[in-house]
């Protein structure tokens, strides 16, 4: 039996009733919405609904895409992904109009394509391999996975055959770090993408939940700034060729992703801290310090030290555009949940940060 919150007439964005690519919080609910239908997509699959009985094309339509390919995940035969193309619903002479007139601002106009990637579902059918991804993505080693290959390969294909201007990579959870290693590959071949990451993991130590108190928060952040910095200095002197990452994290500085991160969810938490916290470090003459130690983590640099081959930490990244849900959440399933980024009542905070 369907879910009520799968049901787009009962749980999706109906407030919205006029197109406006201009508003924040419409973009946010489009992206958030083809997320959603991910999910149910699959949801669908496992269940049989075809056709009339489907309920994830509501998701979709309502803001006028229509899906064009879906991604299959190779272990267990799942749908972890959808690429979905813009129709515009009014005539050419529309398109061309709006065009121009959303144009003059910067990342206003409506994308062409959205590449949408879904979490993890942790019912039957699909937590076996979900599970298994969340152990990579912890361990820093979930761009070994056939979903980041198979995702990877369907934005190239886009960007190739259709540009690279006004295509979106969207996820959350699970995915919001498939569509963020996706984007940062992006950036090293020269490729921008627009990216709305929902509830984004922080791997990292969760500094944000140790401690409800500020100062003593600032001063564990201080520590772990300097022990990480001093010893990815270390490292560095020892072999050259970690330096490489210091112009791997510069190059990404220009690329400015959308994260959605709500202060009561663990998961994703710790990204207004970190980003706060560089902040706070060039405000006090650290800013050096802050740089070296949020391109790195403690695990990966005694990983290298070690002889172990080990990747950048895929969720350390120096810039992004961050909307924090201040609206309460009594729950962890609320707080992590999807929905509440399309709720007509959400209260948010917006901050850009851009560092080097």
């Amino acid at each position: 039996m369907a879910s009520e919150r799968e049901i787009f007439s009962l749980s999706g964005p109906l407030h919205l009733t006029a197109i406006d690519w201009r508003n924040t919080d419409y973009r946010r609910s489009t992206a958030a919405s083809l997320v959603q239908s991910v999910y149910i997509l699959e949801r669908d699959r496992q269940q049989i609904r075809q056709g009339p009985n489907a309920l994830a094309p509501p998701w979709w339509e309502f803001f006028h895409f229509r899906l064009i390919q879906v991604l299959v995940d190779n272990e267990d035969q799942s749908y972890f992904g959808a690429i979905y193309e813009y129709k515009f619903p009014n005539s050419h002479f529309h398109y061309k109009t709006m065009h121009v007139i959303q144009s003059q601002n910067q990342n206003q106009n409506p994308p062409k394509y959205v590449i949408a990637f879904r979490g993890t579902i942790a019912k039957k059918g699909n937590r076996s391999q979900d599970f298994k991804l969340d152990v990579r993505l912890i361990r820093n080693n979930l761009h070994n996975c056939s979903r980041f290959h198979i995702g990877f390969q369907a934005v190239q294909n886009i960007v190739q055959n259709h540009g690279a201007s006004d295509i979106w990579l969207a996820g959350h959870s699970l995915g919001s770090s498939i569509a963020l290693l996706i984007g940062r590959d992006m950036v090293k071949m020269g490729i921008h993408l627009e990216a709305y990451l929902l509830n984004p993991p922080f791997t990292s130590l969760p500094i944000e939940k140790i401690t409800k108190n500020a100062k003593l928060k600032h001063g564990i952040r201080i520590a772990h700034s300097v022990l990480t910095a001093g010893l990815a200095g270390a490292l560095n002197n020892h072999k050259p060729k970690a330096l490489h990452k210091s112009d791997s994290f510069t190059l990404l500085s220009s690329w400015v992703p959308y994260l959605f991160v709500n202060p009561s969810d663990p998961i994703c938490a710790e990204y207004i801290g970190y980003f706060e916290h560089r902040e706070k470090m060039v405000a006090i003459g650290a800013g050096e310090i802050g740089r070296i130690a949020t391109q790195n983590s403690i695990r990966n640099i005694i990983g290298n030290a070690t002889g172990k081959d080990q990747t950048e930490p895929s969720h350390l990244i120096p810039s992004a555009f961050v909307t924090i849900n201040l609206s309460p959440s009594p729950d962890f399933k609320r707080a992590h949940g999807i929905h509440q980024w399309w709720k007509p009542d959400i209260q948010c905070n917006y901050k850009m940060y851009q560092f080097r």
